[in-house]
C-alpha cells in the first residue's frame, strides 16, 4: 500500500483526507502540498473550490476514496497536477494539455506582455494583424494573443502532430478560431508577411534536461525542452527563418531561458535584425527577448 492508499484508508471525511495527502505530499518534498491536495481532491470529487469547502464533513465514499487515492499517487510520482487534471490556465484561458504539449507556464506570459507592448507603440490592437506561433504546442501564446487581438489571424507551427491537434481543440473550444496549424519544423513551411512572430522555442541544454526537477523532466515532452548543446540551436533556426517571413518594421519576441539573453541577442543580430532589450519576468529575470526588422 503507497502512502497515498494509506492516508485516504485512514480518513473517511473530506477535511480529514484533505490533511492526510497534504502531509503525504509535504513528506515527499512537494513544493506546494496543501494547494496541491486541495486542487486534487476537488478534482477527484468533482468540486469546485467553494464545494469542497462546503464539504469538509462530508462521509467518502469507497468509490471517492479511491479516486482520491489514484490522484495522489499520481502526484507522489511528481506528475504536474495540469497534467493530472488535463488543463491549466494561462492568460486566464482555461489550456488543456497532452503528453505532446509543455504545460505553459506563468513565465511565459511575459511574452504575450512583450508582444502586446509592440504592438500597441506601434499600431492598433483592432488592425488586422498576422501573427506566427513557432513551436506553438498546446496554442497557449498564439490564442492569448487572439483573445486581446479582435481582428489579428495566428498560424502555429509544431512538429508533433498531437500537439496541433490540442492546440486546435483548444482555438475551437475558446472561440478563438481565428487560428491554422501547420505541421512543419519552426518556420519552414511558412510564407510571410507576418506583423508578429512569437515562440517559447527549445532552450535547455542536452546535458542539462537530467537535472531538471522530475515534474518536466519527466513528463514534458523532450522535443519541447531540448535545444541542442548549448541550448541555442532553436533561436537559430528561427533566426535563419524570421529575415524572410517578418514584415518589415515586425516584431520577433522569444522566449529566453538562464543566461541566453546575449548570445541570442548576437544571432538574431547577425541575421540582419535588431535586438531590443528583454523584457523581465515577475522573478526579474531576462524572459522575452523582442526582435525589430527594419521598415
Amino acid at each position: 500500500m503507497t502512502r497515498a492508499d494509506s492516508a485516504v484508508a485512514q480518513a473517511h471525511i473530506v477535511a480529514a483526507a484533505r490533511r492526510e495527502l497534504t502531509a503525504a505530499f509535504r513528506a515527499a518534498g512537494i513544493e506546494t502540498p496543501e494547494l496541491d491536495a486541495r486542487v486534487l481532491i476537488s478534482h477527484a470529487l468533482g468540486l469546485d473550490h467553494a464545494g469542497l469547502a462546503a464539504a469538509d464533513m462530508h462521509r467518502l465514499t469507497a468509490e471517492e476514496q479511491d479516486a482520491i487515492a489514484a490522484v495522489g499517487r499520481r502526484r507522489l510520482n511528481r506528475e504536474p497536477v495540469a497534467r493530472i487534471l488535463g488543463q491549466k490556465e494561462f492568460w486566464s484561458l482555461p489550456l488543456r494539455v497532452n503528453d505532446a504539449t509543455l504545460v505553459p507556464r506563468p513565465e511565459t506570459e511575459t511574452v504575450v506582455e512583450a508582444a502586446l507592448a509592440a504592438i500597441d507603440a506601434r499600431s492598433s490592437r483592432a488592425n488586422k494583424l498576422r501573427i506566427a506561433d513557432l513551436g506553438t504546442g498546446s496554442g497557449a501564446i498564439a490564442l492569448a494573443l487572439l483573445s486581446e487581438l479582435p481582428n489579428a489571424f495566428a498560424v502555429g507551427t509544431d512538429l508533433s502532430v498531437s500537439a496541433l491537434i490540442m492546440a486546435h481543440n483548444n482555438a475551437q473550444r475558446l472561440g478563438l478560431s481565428r487560428a491554422a496549424f501547420v505541421a512543419c519544423t519552426m518556420a519552414n513551411a511558412l510564407r510571410g508577411p507576418f506583423d508578429i512572430i512569437v515562440s517559447n522555442p527549445p532552450y535547455i541544454p542536452s546535458g542539462e534536461i537530467a537535472a531538471l526537477a522530475p515534474e518536466v523532466r519527466d513528463f514534458d515532452p523532450r522535443l519541447a525542452l531540448d535545444g541542442g548543446h548549448d541550448g541555442l540551436d532553436g533561436y537559430r533556426e528561427i533566426a535563419a527563418a524570421t529575415q524572410e517571413i517578418l514584415a518589415p518594421g515586425g516584431y520577433l519576441v522569444v522566449e529566453l531561458g538562464v543566461g541566453q539573453a546575449e548570445p541570442a541577442a548576437a544571432l538574431f543580430a547577425a541575421a540582419g535584425l535588431a535586438p531590443l532589450p528583454p523584457r523581465a519576468d515577475l522573478n526579474g529575470a531576462p524572459r522575452a527577448l523582442m526582435v525589430e526588422k527594419a521598415a
